[in-house]
């Protein structure tokens, strides 16, 4: 996935404001300080900066000042321990042990005989960073059970760690037999289809050709 070195003029003025390092919006990436710079470099991934868009980007009304902060480069550094303690606590939780015995149970396998060596962390953002998800509790329960139920075309676990407005974070527990590329898509697709039999009015509010999901990740290995 080529990247260009080239910013749009939007980000150089959001990393000119006062907006936190941290999307404020997203319970998930305050605990585990998921910095915004891994979110707006996945959306600058599948974009020109020249039309580039981005819901995300508000701007702020202040008194006129030169800034005195310096544009750093805005490329993926994901900062702070995401192996740490709050993911592990969360990954521990009765709720992810019962997902994965339900999980297994699916896919006819004796839990006994089954270890699942790959772990992931991933997110990625709703195309351009549109805030599709709003009020967000009213989606929540949806793509919880939704993403659960994706377990069975992965051949493990996938279970909602995080929902904003605008991006998922998901736990994935992976069989090995598939990429993770061939498993991200095969998430957003089914995800995707899912989304617009529930809730049929969003599809008249999504931008480029109905799409839902960008076509960039964040993937880490946290087991």
């Amino acid at each position: 996935m080529s990247v260009s070195n080239e910013l749009p003029e939007k980000c150089h003025a959001c990393a000119k404001s006062v907006m936190s390092n941290i999307p404020g919006k997203c319970k998930f990436c305050r605990e585990l300080e998921f910095h915004e710079e891994v979110l707006c470099h996945l959306n600058r991934c599948i974009q020109n900066p020249v039309n580039f868009r981005c819901h995300a980007y508000q701007p702020r009304l202040k008194l006129a000042s030169p800034s005195v902060k310096k544009v750093t480069d805005l490329s993926c550094r994901p900062t702070g321990d995401l192996q740490g303690t709050s993911l592990q606590k969360l990954l521990r939780q009765d709720k992810i042990k019962y997902e994965r015995a339900l999980a297994l149970q699916k896919l006819e396998r004796d839990p006994d005989g089954v270890y699942m060596e790959l772990k992931y962390h991933l997110a990625w953002n709703v195309i351009y960073r549109g805030p599709v998800f709003m009020p967000n509790d009213d989606f929540f329960d949806f793509f919880h059970n939704t993403f659960l139920e994706c377990s069975e075309l992965v051949g493990g676990l996938v279970s909602l760690l995080g929902l904003a407005p605008d991006h998922v974070h998901l736990y994935l527990e992976s069989d090995e037999k598939n990429s993770v590329e061939t498993v991200v898509q095969e998430i957003k697709r089914f995800s995707k289809s899912a989304l617009l039999s529930t809730f049929v009015d969003l599809k008249d509010g999504f931008e480029a050709g109905n799409e839902l999901w960008d076509n960039a990740y964040f993937s880490e290995t946290i087991g």
